[in-house]
């Protein structure tokens, strides 16, 4: 296991589109989605929207089926399969929901890649329905963060529980890659030995282009999966030659303190500067 930590969106990040969206819009509710989306937040609104298919007639399967054909950059899943195979602890924090999410990367091949999924939790009930929460119960009580979080979630507080989680000793480094405006806030809590990975010319671009200092980590945008698996795979491959260096530095300044004074003496040649 390598020190690197690879935290990833999952909507417009490793697929590329909503899969909110992608869900309503193949199954052909689009004009109901639009006609009450200014009527309730997000995450609710994708609660109703799957009482509304289920009542029409749609079954899981028909979700799982519409899952199975979500569009994807092959050269995502090269770049998440060659991060695991190198070591990194790869996790998913997204304003999607679980059973979306693993229904993807089950199909993908992917699933068994990733550590944690940090995404609104969602599950089948007995009347075979979907079943979709929020991550933040904004019915009892705020998340109370002030930036451009939805009221269902706040990934600035799901990085701050990763972050506690591990250890100093362990010098971990991490890497965030996201798009929307929701992933602005996690981009904050990073240091500058991290690295943020937005999306050119998406919403969390945007907002960190406003200003550029407010975030510590170091900032390395990307446009398509083909560019996000060459940046991400630079990162990784300069975090480990980093690391590399400084274990080898570190034994030879071992090695030179523990060698005894009196074999140095009498061979001055030997000496190594």
């Amino acid at each position: 296991m390598s020190n690197i930590v690879i935290i990833f969106d999952f909507d417009k990040t490793i697929i590329d589109c909503d899969s909110d969206n992608w869900v309503v819009d193949e199954l052909g509710f689009t004009d109901l989605f639009n006609q009450i989306l200014p009527t309730m937040p997000w995450n609710s609104l994708m609660d109703r929207m799957m009482i509304e298919l289920h009542s029409h007639g749609i079954t899981i399967e028909d979700i799982e089926n519409v899952l199975h054909r979500i569009p994807i950059h092959h050269r995502i899943i090269t770049a998440i399969k060659s991060a695991h195979a190198l070591g990194c602890d790869l996790r998913i924090v997204s304003d999607a929901n679980v059973f979306f999410v693993e229904t993807i990367l089950k199909h993908l091949g992917i699933s068994e890649c990733f550590t944690e999924i940090n995404t609104n939790p969602g599950y089948v009930n007995q009347q075979r329905r979907l079943t979709i929460m929020p991550y933040h119960d904004f019915n009892k009580a705020s998340h109370g963060c002030t930036n451009p979080c939805p009221p269902n979630m706040c990934k600035g507080l799901i990085i701050d529980r990763i972050q506690d989680t591990v250890s100093e000793l362990d010098n971990k480094r991490f890497i965030y890659l996201g798009d929307g405006a929701g992933d602005y806030c996690p981009s904050l809590r990073f240091r500058e030995r991290d690295f943020v990975m937005p999306r050119k010319n998406y919403p969390v671009w945007d907002l960190i282009c406003k200003d550029p200092s407010l975030v510590k980590a170091q900032i390395h945008a990307w446009n398509d999966g083909e560019e996000l698996e060459q940046v991400l795979m630079k990162l990784i491959n300069k975090i480990m030659i980093e690391g590399n260096a400084k274990f080898i530095s570190s034994d030879c300044k071992l090695q030179t303190l523990s060698t005894p004074v009196f074999e140095t003496l009498p061979k001055p040649l030997s000496i190594r500067p």
